[in-house]
Order: C-alpha cells, then sequence, then structure tokens
C-alpha cells in the first residue's frame, strides 16, 4: 500500500510540474513573439492576431493583483478586447497606425493606435513589477508594485488616478499569495519572470519604433 501511495504522489508531482501555469504560458508566447522579430523583422511583420493572443494571456497577472491595479486590468483588458476586434479587419500592428495616421487620430481617445499605446505600457509595466519583484527576497510585492507603477504608468495617469492606486497599494497580497495565486513556487516563478522580462523587451521596442517611424513621440 507503501508503495502504491508512493507511486501516486510521484505521478501527481510530475503531473503538477508538467502543468501550464498562467507564467509558463506568457513566457512561451512573448519568447515566440521575440523570436518571430528575431528572424522577420526585415521581411515580415508582426501580425496584430498572434500579438493580441499574447497579450491576453497578461491579464491573468493584473487580475492577480487585486484592488490596487484593478483600474489597470479594466483598462488593459478593454484595450486588448479593442485591438481583437480590429485584427479581424487588420493584418499588422503597423496597419493599424497607417490608418491612423493618415485620419490624423493616432492620440485620439479610443483609437486603436491610442489603445495599442496603453496595451504596450502594461506589457511594460509587468515587466517593470517582475524585475522588482525578483530584485531582492525581501523586497514586497508592495514596493515592487509602487517601484514599477511610477516608473511605467504614474507619468501619464491623472492625480485622481495616481492617488487610487496608491491607497490600493496596501491591499495587493502578499509575495507568498500571489505565488500560490499563479501556482508557482519562488524558483519557478524567478526562471518565468525573467524569461518574460528578457521576451517582452524587444516587443515592447518593437512597438515603440512603429510610433517613432512615423515622428511620433512617446511622452503620452
Amino acid at each position: 500500500m507503501d508503495e502504491a501511495d508512493n507511486v501516486f504522489n510521484d505521478s501527481q508531482t510530475k503531473i503538477t510540474m508538467t502543468m501550464k501555469t498562467p507564467l509558463s504560458a506568457i513566457a512561451e508566447a512573448f519568447e515566440e513573439l521575440s523570436e518571430f522579430l528575431r528572424c522577420h523583422m526585415k521581411d515580415e511583420e508582426l501580425r496584430l492576431d498572434t500579438f493580441c493572443d499574447a497579450c491576453s494571456l497578461v491579464s491573468v497577472l493584473f487580475s492577480c493583483l487585486g484592488l490596487a491595479f484593478k483600474f489597470a486590468e479594466m483598462e488593459y483588458v478593454a484595450k486588448v478586447h479593442d485591438l481583437v476586434e480590429a485584427s479581424k479587419r487588420f493584418a499588422t500592428l503597423e496597419n493599424v497606425l497607417d490608418l491612423d495616421v493618415a485620419n490624423g487620430t493616432v492620440k485620439k481617445p479610443g483609437s486603436h493606435s491610442r489603445n495599442l499605446r496603453r496595451v504596450r505600457q502594461g506589457l511594460d509595466l509587468i515587466r517593470a513589477l517582475f524585475e522588482e519583484f525578483l530584485s531582492s527576497e525581501d523586497y514586497s510585492l508592495r514596493d515592487a508594485a509602487s517601484t514599477a507603477y511610477a516608473q511605467v504608468c504614474a507619468p501619464y495617469h491623472t492625480w485622481a488616478i495616481r492617488t487610487a492606486v496608491s491607497a490600493g497599494m496596501y491591499t495587493l497580497p502578499t509575495r507568498e499569495q500571489l505565488l500560490l495565486k499563479l501556482n508557482e513556487t519562488d524558483q519557478t516563478a524567478e526562471k518565468k519572470m525573467r524569461r518574460y522580462i528578457e521576451a517582452s523587451r524587444p516587443v515592447i521596442e518593437y512597438i515603440d519604433k512603429l510610433y517613432i517611424s512615423r515622428n511620433i513621440t512617446l511622452d503620452w
């Protein structure tokens, strides 16, 4: 009986280890985007639907952060949904930007180009959060999130939103609670977070270059 129990426990452990967690799916998706940009950037544009598929996976991270990032979650999810709908009419990110440039609506609230800019900020916020989270084992999630928000989003948010986010930081889960929600350990989370950090950088840079190459500043 003990031997049977051991076999069962071993198999359960293997199943758990091979299950694709949210972090695994996100890291893999952005590694695929990064690899595509590395290999095809000169002769092929990034498809909007492929980009949206990867971005949709990130939504779960915002939901795990609770009330403090509820506004960011709602904004991010809405913007990604808009781009998903846009992908039914536009093949690439460049197509979206070119239309708004032609119509003079790049920065217009609700435009696809503005929503793409906000989604890009969401991806960068998660990147910065992971970097801060991994910078020290003693660094609380609240400290990591506060620093990441101040770096990436605060410069573009109104005083009211910044105040609400600041108050909400006290409702963030603990480091341990976040790992539990993500079904990760410190060790597995670190590997996957680092993979996302590395893979997301070229994607974020690619989006920035789309704006810059069209003489659109990034200070908004």
